[in-house]
């Protein structure tokens, strides 16, 4: 069990990583490229938004095939030994959508509850990232909403 927990933490310490070095490159592209004259055109908000979304389900997605490789070094051979099925795995346990249909055996489940936790963590970052870009965009494409705050 106790190795299971490092394992597990070890996973969500390099998912972090992966998520703030992502999410950070993304702020700064944005902060360089998008701090032109307001108000903005509704094609530059598009664009911007499109972009954020896109880039955080990348970067979950690359999350996700973190945890199914590990799970594939992890675990006895005959458990996901298939890629398609650990990432299927991998992302029903990450989105906590835990359909149930691939558990994983005894002595190792500790480790789906512990990737749903760290799923959780991403997924709510994400959400308070593109809640903050719709934000800046909505003062980009009416900047007298900014003056009134």
């Amino acid at each position: 069990m106790l190795k299971l927990s490092l394992i597990g933490s070890a996973l969500i310490a390099i998912t972090i990583v992966i998520h703030a070095f992502g999410t950070a490159a993304w702020v700064r592209y944005l902060a360089a490229r998008h701090t032109a004259a307001l108000p903005w055109s509704s094609r530059r908000a598009m664009l911007i938004l499109v972009g954020t979304a896109i880039t955080v389900v990348f970067l979950h997605a690359v999350e996700i095939v973190v945890w199914a490789k590990a799970y594939q070094l992890i675990l006895p051979a005959n458990e996901l030994d298939v890629f398609e099925e650990a990432v299927y795995f991998s992302f029903v346990t990450f989105t906590t959508l835990g359909y149930g249909d691939i558990t994983l055996s005894e002595g190792y489940r500790l480790l789906s509850g512990i990737q749903a936790l760290n799923g959780i963590i991403l997924v709510g970052w994400s959400t308070a990232m593109i809640f903050s870009v719709v934000q800046r965009v909505w003062r980009g494409l009416s900047p007298n909403v900014a003056s009134k705050d």
